[in-house]
Parts: structure tokens; sequence; C-alpha cells
């Protein structure tokens, strides 16, 4: 663990996002303090003005302001997707370590149980609960914990078998150790990092998600303030006024590759002798965050 915080100190790309996440997360987070304005106070005579000291990133079709609405629209993209991946993870990980570490009846039972549910496409299924349920913000979270929860089950149990062949577990089993010992000690512990690299990179997708439902109409609900929303409500002016699509699309562009490029360096920094065919990944937009070369060697 030591040697893992400290490549991931030496990563200058590793430590520019999360500085930027840890932004961007203040910044929705404290949107009620900062943003200069009601995000649903519309003004009709204001309406596509560009940007200026009053409205930084302009107004849009109703007059209402943009950075505003995109504050509190980070408020609704970033924290319920967090909100998603944490409950999906926390399924995740006891349904997982219950199955890789008893094995037997019980494993069985579990993957039957994911078999069916990863037999659906995760972004139809998603669609078909919604459509079902309809929209909100709650039914997009249950919806996409339905989608993704076996999906994670099956990969933490695979990374809970690979450590239960380790000399430390065989050790502590034959010790006397409790299993409640075991799984909070050595395995939750050791399987942390590669946790860590799968909710990271996943997020950036439940980000796309939830945005893409909302683009539908299928998500959030105006008048509150959503990036999706905010691109669906764009799209009906962009041949007059394009640059109403600007702000909500850097936003969602720069936060997803944010934690793409997050959980990659996590990813490197656990396992330094990585493949460099993965690095290529982290270089494209490197620089963007500050990299002062390509990792492409």
């Amino acid at each position: 663990m030591v040697g893992f915080f400290k490549r991931f100190r030496k990563d200058s790309l590793a430590l520019s996002v999360s500085f930027f996440l840890g932004m961007v997360i203040l910044l929705v987070v404290l949107a009620p303090l900062i943003a200069p304005y009601d995000p649903t106070a519309q003004n009709i005579i204001n309406k596509f003005q560009g940007p200026s000291l009053a409205h930084w990133f302009g107004t849009d079709q109703l007059g209402r302001d943009v950075f505003s609405r995109i504050l509190y629209g980070g408020r609704v993209t970033i924290l319920v997707s967090l909100l998603t991946m944490a409950v999906t993870i926390l399924i995740g990980t006891v349904l997982g370590v219950l199955a890789g570490y008893f094995r037997g009846r019980l494993d069985d039972v579990i993957m039957r149980i994911c078999d069916i549910m990863l037999s659906f496409p995760s972004e139809v299924l998603i669609l078909a609960i919604v459509g079902i349920l309809g929209t909100g913000i709650a039914n997009i979270v249950l919806a996409t914990v339905i989608a993704k929860w076996a999906w994670y089950v099956r990969m933490i149990r695979a990374i809970i078998i690979q450590f239960m062949d380790s000399n430390y577990i065989r050790f502590a089993k034959v010790s006397g150790c409790s299993t409640g010992h075991i799984i909070r000690k050595h395995l939750l512990v050791g399987a942390l990092g590669e946790i860590a690299v799968l909710a990271t990179l996943d997020t950036a997708a439940t980000i796309l998600n939830i945005s893409a439902l909302s683009f539908l109409g299928l998500g959030v609900q105006p008048p509150t303030a959503e990036w999706g929303m905010m691109l669906n409500e764009a799209k009906n002016v962009m041949t007059t006024n394009p640059g109403q699509m600007l702000a909500p699309g850097v936003a969602i562009f720069m936060v997803v590759a944010a934690f793409n490029f997050l959980g990659d360096s996590i990813q490197e920094a656990m396992n330094p002798k990585i493949d460099k065919v993965f690095k290529t990944r982290r270089s494209l937009f490197g620089a963007m965050f500050g990299r002062k070369k390509a990792v492409i060697e």
C-alpha cells in the first residue's frame, strides 16, 4: 500500500485529475453558496446572452444563468452517479465475497442469478425499468443498480478467489482466525485497490448513462438543472444558437475523461509493470490535465 501511494504521488496525471475532480465535487456541493442566480429563475428578456461579468457562461433560451445551472446540474449528475456506484459496489462486494469465500452451493446460486441478469444488455434493461417505473432520480438510481450489480458480483468474486489461493490467507485459516477476521482484515484490504479501479472507471459510464437518460427525456425532468437535460433543451435551438450545447457538453466530457484517467492511474500505481498498450489510452488527453510528457515509451 505504501508503494502504491508513492507511485500515485509521482504520477502528475493522477494528481492533476484528482485535484480537478476534487474541485468539481466541491463546487457542485457548494452550489447554493457559489451560484450567482437561481438556476430555475427565468428572464425571457435576457435570453441567449453571451458570456459576460453578469453571466459567466451566458444565458439559455429562457434567460436562465447557464453557470448557475451547470453548478446545480453537477449536483444531480455527479452526486447521483456516486450514490449509484456506492450502492452497486456495496451489493457487489457483499455477494461477491460470499460467493468467492464460501463457494459451493451458495456460489452456484449467486452465479446463476448473475447469469440471468447479465443475459440482458444493461442499457436496454435500464431503459425498460425506467420506462416501467417512470422518470425521476430515484428510479434512475434503482434501474442502474439493478442493471449493474451482477457484473460487479462476478468481478469481485473473481478477485476474492484469486486472493483465496494466497499463502497468507491459508496461514490465517490454519492459525484459527475467524471467517469475519479473514474477510475484513485480509480479503477486503487486499481487494480494495482493484475494487477502487472498477468503481472509478464505471463512475464515468454511470455519468454518461444518467446524462443520456435525461437527454432522452427519461431521467431528470425540467425545470431541474442536470447536464443531460441541459443538452436536451439546447438541441432545440442547436441551429440558431449552437453555443448552448457547449457548457454542459464540455462539463460531461471533462468529468468523464477525468474519472477514466483516474481509474487508469490507480491501476497503473497498483501494477507498475502494466502493459504499455494500456498506457496509450492515458496519453490521448494527458496534456489536457497537465501531463508534461506522454506515457508511451
